[in-house]
């Protein structure tokens, strides 16, 4: 029986919580035991270890994240749907730095067939049917996006754009211009 009050998901949201303080890579069972004044035994009936507690706040993250975009996506396409989309993961990003890194877990072939993650792809190929692209260039326009998109949050979280002008909000709008421009164009073709 776990320690009164303990429970997996309190453990899962204290744990994601410590990781948008200190940091996804600093998220240990001993760190989640200090803040709540347990022995780390005490988790052990709510987590195996540190793998499994990594992989339930990814999956937190990655649940957290489908519900901001779906409601962001609402009536929405194109450009619009293309901005409001990135728009989410780098709001989220910016407020949940830590949770941000745990969307990005390796997650094994059964956790991440149970996950949010399946909602994030096809949340992303709704709004490149927007765009019109054919089967085969909306799997290379999905990578596309991820990698531009997260690409960009994590140097700016990085601190990577702070430094020179213009402002990273004029980069990342130009950004996303390129990006609508890029997929009407590819689509055209």
């Amino acid at each position: 029986m776990g320690r009164i009050g303990l429970t997996t998901e309190r453990l899962v949201r204290a744990g994601a919580e410590l990781a948008d303080e200190v940091g996804f890579e600093h998220v240990t069972p001993s760190a989640l035991a200090r803040r709540f004044d347990v022995k780390v035994a005490s988790l052990y009936s709510h987590v195996r270890g540190s793998r499994d507690l990594k992989a339930r706040i990814a999956l937190l993250a990655l649940e957290e994240l489908a519900g901001r975009a779906a409601s962001a996506l609402a009536g929405r396409a194109g450009k619009d749907a293309l901005t409001a989309l990135a728009d989410v993961y780098r709001d989220y990003a910016r407020e949940h730095p830590g949770r941000y890194d745990a969307s990005r877990f390796r997650l094994t072939a059964e956790e991440a067939a149970a996950s949010a993650g399946r909602r994030h792809s096809e949340m992303m190929r709704a709004v490149l049917r927007g765009y019109d692209l054919a089967v085969p260039d909306q799997t290379h326009a999905v990578r596309l996006l991820g990698s531009v998109i997260h690409g960009y949050v994590s140097l700016e979280l990085a601190g990577g754009f702070s430094h020179s002008t213009p402002d990273s909000q004029e980069s990342w709008s130009w950004t996303l211009d390129a990006l609508d421009t890029l997929l009407r164009t590819r689509a055209a073709r």
